[in-house]
C-alpha cells in the first residue's frame, strides 16, 4: 500500500516539478523579451525546483532501473556470483546514500538553527533544501527494495539501463 502510494506520488511530483520549472522559466523569457522586466526570484526558484527534480528523479531511476551502468563483466559470471555482485553494489550504494543522508541532515539542522533565508525568496533556506535528506532517504529506500529483490533471486543485478541493447533492438525492428 505505502509503496504504491509512493510510486504514484513520485511520478506526479516529478511531473509537477518539471511543469513548474517550465512555467517559471517561460514566464521569465516572456517577461524579459516582451515586457523588458522580470522577477528577481525566478532563477533561484528554478534552481531549487531543479534540485528537487534531480533527487526525486534519482530515487525514481533506482526504482525503474534507469541508471546507466556497465554490467558486461558481471554477466559473464554464474547467477550466484551475479547475485553476490548485485548485493555488493546495492550495499556500497546504500552506504554512500547513508553518508549523504547524515551529512545533509546535519546541514539542514544547521540551517534551521541559523534561521537563514534564501537570497531572493522570502523562505527559510532549510525549507528549500530539505530535499537533501528526503531525497537520500528515498534513494536508500529504493536501494533496499532492489537489494531485497536480488536477495530473493527475483533479479540478479541493479537492472541498469542498457542503452546499447535498446539501440540494437531498435535497429532490428
Amino acid at each position: 500500500m505505502f509503496e504504491k502510494f509512493l510510486n504514484k506520488f513520485e511520478e506526479m511530483f516529478i511531473a509537477a516539478l518539471l511543469a513548474a520549472m517550465t512555467l517559471v522559466t517561460f514566464s521569465q523569457v516572456v517577461s524579459r523579451y516582451i515586457f523588458n522586466a522580470g522577477a528577481v526570484w525566478a532563477l533561484e526558484l528554478t534552481t531549487f525546483l531543479f534540485a528537487w527534480l534531480i533527487l526525486f528523479g534519482a530515487s525514481y531511476c533506482v526504482k525503474i532501473g534507469a541508471h546507466i551502468g556497465i554490467d558486461m563483466l558481471a554477466k559473464q559470471f554464474s547467477k550466484k556470483t551475479q547475485q553476490i555482485l548485485g548485493l555488493l553494489s546495492v550495499s556500497l550504494c546504500s552506504v554512500f546514500a547513508i553518508i549523504l543522508f547524515i551529512g545533509s541532515y546535519q546541514y539542514i539542522s544547521t540551517l534551521y538553527q541559523m534561521g537563514i533565508e534564501a537570497e531572493d525568496l522570502p523562505i527559510s533556506e532549510w525549507k528549500l533544501k530539505i530535499i537533501l535528506p528526503i531525497g537520500f532517504a528515498l534513494i536508500l529506500f529504493r536501494l533496499i527494495q532492489v537489494g531485497v529483490q536480488i536477495y530473493k533471486k527475483n533479479q540478479y543485478s541493479m537492472h541498469v539501463a542498457t542503452e546499447v541493447k535498446e539501440a540494437l533492438d531498435t535497429l532490428k525492428d
